[in-house]
């Protein structure tokens, strides 16, 4: 045998007992299917609401009151709280408080919607800063309704 075909059939026996090797070592039956339950519209709704809240508008930042050391205070998650952001210039229109949104009490379901999709506050002005202006799709805004309402109870009123 020349040595170049050994060469060549060690290198085949070598990648057949790999090729064997993981098939032994590998889980060959399936696992079981998994019995997964799709959320109802309204949990969906919900989630997504909070993932805006939470993950996009970051609403607690301002709507959650602070500790003493500027941590939020997450025993009074998304009750209202002072505005801790001083603008760079100074502006007469500047929110000093930023209402408590936890159960969305405070607000009509127009009055939400208004607010997430036009910027138009409850008094029928634009928002005041540092109030984003969001333009929300009308789902998204009654996402983010839907999760604040699930929020009712779930804390402490602010005192």
């Amino acid at each position: 045998m020349s040595p170049m075909f050994r060469w060549l059939l060690c290198a085949v026996i070598f990648l057949a007992a790999g090729s064997t090797a993981s098939r032994l070592f590998s889980r060959e039956t399936p696992l079981p299917p998994q019995k997964v339950s799709s959320p109802s519209p309204q949990e969906g709704s919900i989630e997504r609401g909070r993932y805006l809240v939470e993950n996009v508008a970051m609403c607690e930042e301002c709507h959650t009151p602070r500790d003493n050391n500027g941590n939020l205070d997450e025993s009074r998650r998304l009750q209202g709280a002072a505005i801790w952001i001083v603008p760079v210039h100074r502006m007469t229109n500047w929110a000093n408080r930023a209402p408590a949104l936890a159960g969305f009490e405070q607000f009509t379901e127009e009055q939400g919607e208004q607010i997430l999709e036009k910027g138009i506050g409850p008094n029928g002005l634009q928002l005041q800063p540092p109030m984003h202006i969001y333009h929300m799709t009308h789902a998204d805004a009654q996402a983010v309704i839907a999760y604040l309402r699930s929020l009712s109870g779930a804390y402490p009123q602010a005192q």
